[in-house]
């Protein structure tokens, strides 16, 4: 699997950093303090529009049309688009 950061990205984050990310989100046991983590992290906004494209990529698993999505979701194209194409490559195997 390509890795997200094969390098130090603009603001200094690099693979250690993103390995300690994915640790303590594979740490947490409980919904709880997943979302207590998800708070902590990012702005209630920003989990909204995480869980917004998880809707995203379940509706387009079951046959829904990228154009009913983004309707649906209130979410443009280009959103749902690049939903798909991740979708297409292998990815949200867990959704």
């Amino acid at each position: 699997m390509k890795f997200l950061f094969d390098k130090q990205n603009k603001v200094g984050s690099t693979k250690e950093d993103v390995n300690l990310l994915i640790d303590i989100l594979l740490s947490v046991n409980s919904k709880e303090k997943m979302e207590n983590l998800l708070l902590g992290l990012l702005t209630p906004k920003e989990v909204e529009e995480f869980a917004q494209r998880i809707r995203l990529v379940q509706l387009l698993k079951k046959g829904v049309s990228q154009h009913d999505v983004a309707g649906k979701l209130g979410l443009g194209v280009a959103t749902v688009s690049r939903g798909a194409k991740e979708l297409k490559m292998g990815r949200f195997q867990t959704v």
